[in-house]
């Protein structure tokens, strides 16, 4: 194995990143790939109860990244999706830097066929450090002018540094049909790719029964239409063609 680095970012917070990043994490997992996520996100931690591992972390990635033990003791596997493990963001403080975070990375990806880097939103010291290390990048974004606004400005700022274009994808979460026409602030997925410059990944739709299921550390059900539309994105990823359809 030799893992594909993946980092799972957006411009303003509220986009449904880390329930993505679960979401897509199951889904590999569920595919055969053995998946490590990784949490970027300290002090606003969420990703442990959305997978399953509350109360089951000893060490976090600052323990990690600040050399308080190794990478591996810091992996928890998920009860609730057999193939997907977690490093978990600390509850308060503790920075990311790149030169650490590629040092673990580099000591995982033996083990691994993904690892998901789910970064803070914006642009701070997370998001430099995953943008750093990572193969490709994720942007998720909600259907709305300030998302995708701001998505304009994060995918410029990972393309600046030489990244190829096909490294960065576009994933549209929290979808309804009534997020666009001309009722809406916005015209249709041709407006969110346009306004923001890169390739359309996938198009989760809102889902009522994700959110609630990721809130009591559950597992949705498989015929729920967001949890479909991350198993296309997943067989994406994979190098599967899969149509797009909303």
């Amino acid at each position: 194995m030799n893992a594909q680095c993946i980092m799972v970012c957006s411009g303003k917070g509220g986009t449904g990143k880390s329930t993505v990043s679960v979401l897509l994490g199951a889904c590999l997992a569920r595919l055969g790939r053995k998946t490590l996520l990784v949490e970027l996100d300290s002090g606003l931690r969420s990703v442990d109860i959305i997978a399953g591992v509350y109360g089951r972390t000893v060490y976090d990635i600052e323990d990690v990244l600040c050399g308080r033990c190794e990478g591996a003791k810091a992996v928890v596997p998920s009860p609730l999706y057999p193939g997907l493990s977690v490093i978990s963001a600390p509850y308060e403080g503790g920075a990311v830097e790149a030169a650490p975070l590629g040092r673990l990375l580099t000591a995982m990806r033996p083990y691994f066929d993904f690892i998901l880097l789910d970064t803070a939103a914006g642009m701070g010291a997370p998001f430099t450090a995953a943008s750093t290390v990572a193969d490709k990048a994720l942007l998720v974004l909600t259907p709305d002018p300030v998302a995708l606004r701001d998505g304009k400005i994060v995918a410029d700022r990972l393309l600046a540094g030489g990244r190829p274009q096909s490294a960065v994808r576009l994933v549209m979460n929290r979808v309804r049909r009534e997020s666009f026409g001309k009722n809406a602030a916005v015209a249709d997925l041709d407006e969110c790719i346009d306004t923001v410059g890169v390739q359309l990944l996938a198009v989760i739709p809102e889902s009522r029964v994700l959110q609630l299921a990721g809130a009591n550390g559950t597992v949705p059900p498989a015929a729920d239409p967001a949890v479909v539309a991350g198993q296309a994105m997943a067989k994406r990823l994979c190098g599967q063609r899969v149509p797009l359809t909303f």
